[in-house]
């Protein structure tokens, strides 16, 4: 027999589906997400901490999970929402289906549920706070909680994902997949030492470490707390902002560090997250987005050249664009959906970032010659 699980929104909305995965409670933010391959990729990645996932794709399960294609050691949602799951797993690098998967590491998931309601629901109202129960907790004591749970806006989310400590990436059963264009950097680059690159853990995907390593980058991964006087004692040619989870407004020391690090001079590029630290550091808030973007099709334009790339992006903040000092820096990228901004660059400074994944795995690859203009940038200033 099925068993029954109830989702409820911080409106009201009561939901019952079929439960799959663990047997547990859940309180989170839900928010929606278009991709329409990459359901692994999406539930490791350490940006949807503290989130509930609802997918518009209709089938979700059908390649179970394998152990290559992780974006960290284990699924980062708190819950997630279908329409279909999969009755059988059929790939030839599966290892467990995601029921199991998700059993073992206690995360709860509804199927049987009307996505598309639910998405219009979300798109036309707002992100909300949401509860899941797979054991049969009454809506009412969920609704409850629900209500109690303070949710994500200024809090710090990136200290329940960074690393414990300084490490070096070495490369994994995933790197296989990342190939370089032909006449890259690392094809053309006047240095034969490797680049030395230190990289921010904010809750950074794996797969971003494996396009820095493709570049023949040594990669030393530091937690998220790590001071500017630290890193610049590790004497690196580049430094790396990775993307995270949650309300960058609650990152004060990580602003700090980002802020003392743009005067060394040294490169600086910074993806999602990262993009969100550099602009507060240059003097901007953030402001939150009515549902965020979540997603493998959004169109952004590349300003200087009317270039559209379509991009994947995982986010619910945004640098507020007039907060900005023009004159000290140039906006590089706007959203062709809601026009907010998506990239900057400093006019007398090495340091750039955007605030989509240009390294997205399984797609799209649009955006991946952004890895060559951080590496040019650190040539240049060798």
């Amino acid at each position: 027999m099925k068993k029954i699980a109830t989702l409820v929104l911080q409106d009201g909305t009561v939901i019952e589906g079929q439960a799959f995965g663990a047997e547990v409670d859940a309180v989170f933010e839900l928010v929606f997400n278009t991709s329409m391959t990459g359901y692994q990729e999406i539930l490791t990645d350490p940006s949807y901490r503290g989130q509930g996932v609802l997918f518009t794709v209709s089938h979700i399960g059908n390649v179970g999970i394998n152990l290559e294609d992780d974006e960290s050691p284990k699924p980062q949602i708190s819950a997630a929402v279908i329409r279909s799951l999969s009755p059988v797993v059929s790939n030839w690098r599966s290892a467990l289906s995601l029921s199991e998967w998700f059993r073992q590491h206690h995360v709860p998931g509804i199927s049987g549920v009307d996505t598309r309601y639910l998405t219009r629901k979300l798109r036309d109202g707002g992100t909300q706070k949401a509860a899941l129960s797979t054991k049969g907790t009454p809506a009412d004591v969920l609704l409850n909680r629900v209500h109690a749970w303070s949710g994500l806006d200024g809090r710090d989310m990136v200290k329940e994902v960074t690393c414990e400590e300084t490490y070096h990436w070495v490369d994994d059963a995933g790197s296989k997949w990342i190939t370089r264009k032909d006449n890259s950097i690392l094809d053309t680059r006047k240095s034969n030492n490797e680049y030395r690159i230190v990289a921010y853990d904010f809750g950074i995907k794996e797969n971003i470490l494996r396009h820095l390593s493709s570049y023949g980058a040594n990669i030393t991964v530091v937690p998220a707390d790590t001071t500017s006087d630290d890193v610049l004692a590790l004497k690196p040619d580049g430094i790396f902002l990775s993307n995270g989870p949650g309300d960058p407004a609650g990152l004060p020391y990580a602003v700090k560090a980002v802020s003392e690090l743009i005067e060394s001079n040294i490169p600086i590029f910074g993806i999602c997250l990262g993009h969100q630290l550099i602009g507060r550091a240059l003097g901007a808030n953030t402001h939150k987005l009515k549902f965020g973007h979540h997603g493998g099709n959004h169109p952004v334009q590349h300003l200087p050249s009317g270039k559209v790339l379509i991009t994947a992006q995982n986010h619910n903040y945004c640098v507020t664009e007039g907060e900005l000092n023009k004159n000290e820096v140039e906006i590089t990228y706007k959203s062709l959906n809601d026009n907010s901004l998506e990239g900057l660059r400093m006019k007398n400074k090495p340091v750039f970032s955007v605030q989509f994944h240009p390294e997205s795995a399984p797609g799209p690859h649009d955006a991946h010659d952004i890895f060559d203009e951080f590496f040019e940038m650190i040539e240049e200033q060798r």
